[in-house]
């Protein structure tokens, strides 16, 4: 099997591994991200759409951020909704009174994709990776590559992380317990902010994702077939569950797409070692209760990038080391949140002495957020913060 060579292999082309790679190419640094999925796939697969204001910052200082800044939408607040009313949060004036920008990660994605092509970079689409060893990514069924180092972007069932655990680097994991029916319809928001609402038939979210597209999710049970739902089961919970007959209609549309996703997070103790080094997903998957994941990953790239520069110059690991003493504690800040956010979000099941318990103390933290100016601002900086 014939072996091509390069400075950087990345493994996966979803946000980590194409900031990576066009942060690298503008270092003078030959890459060639590797993906299993062909590029339409890659393109057209909707995600998240929250970005905060420090991987704005980053896209937008690196050439990056032409589509989001023409196309994306400010955001700076978010309501709340309960058997006990209904307030908006106006995060943009708390904290340290930054926005969101909503802008789709596949747009995101196609913008990433054409700026490293532009900028000569090579993508293999449609190459799965089967092994990494000492720096050379074996291609099932294709040209092997060897790099002086690997950057495992693939996720968190993907080789990068597959191999790392293989060779004794530890996972501390936490399961939610909470699983959610992820919809995308082509209906314009039905609200003027995100909306998070409290039922006692569990949480429902509300996220614009375009003028003519919007994201909801619904709390169901674990093991829950999407197939179940059908579009009228989808809009009626939806109604129940954000009080439209307290609060006014929902603006209903056809259902592009819905599945389920079970609320899981993880950490790995270690970034990398050696000649192989994980960002994104591969590194800590994080639950999608507070839109963390895709800025942890061009937060993250952007590091990676810059020590894999350093190390790459003066041939130490010494730049690798300080890049995960000082990304590690971020991504465990953003868990931090991330869990608090899903304990506001999600009550316990049942009525017995410890469900009613935990009940009363969701709706207290809530009426907190509600009333207490430093508990708007603890949310404000973390909502937007990285």
């Amino acid at each position: 099997m014939t072996t091509a060579q390069v400075g950087v292999v990345i493994v996966g082309a979803g946000p980590a591994g194409l900031v990576l790679g066009n942060l690298l190419l503008d270092r003078g640094i030959d890459c060639v991200i590797l993906e299993r999925r062909d590029r339409a796939a890659v393109e057209g697969r909707a995600r998240a759409g929250f970005l905060a204001p420090r991987a704005v910052r980053i896209l937008t200082g690196n050439g990056l951020a032409a589509g989001l800044l023409a196309r994306g939408q400010t955001h700076t607040a978010c309501l709340f909704r309960s058997d006990r009313g209904e307030f908006t949060l106006d995060y943009g004036k708390l904290g340290p009174g930054e926005p969101h920008t909503v802008y789709p990660q596949q747009e995101l994605v196609r913008d990433l994709i054409d700026a490293y092509l532009r900028r000569g970079g090579r993508i293999r689409f449609g190459v799965e990776a089967e092994e990494i060893t000492d720096g050379r990514v074996r291609v099932r069924g294709g040209t092997d590559v060897t790099g002086r180092y690997v950057a495992g972007c693939d996720g968190h069932r993907g080789i990068g992380r597959a191999t790392l655990t293989a060779h004794g680097t530890r996972t501390a994991r936490w399961d939610h317990g909470v699983s959610w029916l992820a919809v995308l319809a082509a209906a314009p928001p039905s609200l003027p902010a995100t909306g998070y609402a409290l039922h006692e038939r569990g949480f429902a979210g509300h996220m614009a994702r375009t003028a003519s597209v919007t994201r909801y999710y619904l709390q169901c049970p674990r093991g829950t077939d999407p197939a179940d739902w059908s579009e009228d089961r989808i809009w009626t919970e939806l109604a129940t569950r954000m009080r439209t007959a307290e609060f006014g209609p929902l603006r209903e549309g056809a259902v592009l797409e819905k599945a389920r996703v079970d609320l899981r997070s993880d950490v790995l103790e270690s970034l990398g070692t050696g000649r192989l080094w994980l960002a994104g997903d591969a590194a800590g998957l994080i639950s999608p209760s507070a839109a963390k994941g895709a800025n942890l990953a061009v937060v993250q790239a952007e590091s990676l990038a810059r020590a894999l520069a350093e190390a790459l110059a003066h041939g130490d690991e010494a730049p690798l080391a300080r890049h995960a003493g000082a990304c590690l504690p971020r991504i465990w800040h953003a868990h931090e949140f991330s869990q608090w956010m899903s304990t506001l979000l999600h009550g316990p099941d049942g009525d017995d002495d410890t469900a009613r318990y935990g009940r009363a103390l969701q709706y207290a933290r809530l009426e907190s957020l509600r009333t207490l100016r430093s508990h708007q601002d603890f949310f404000a900086e973390n909502y937007t913060g990285i």
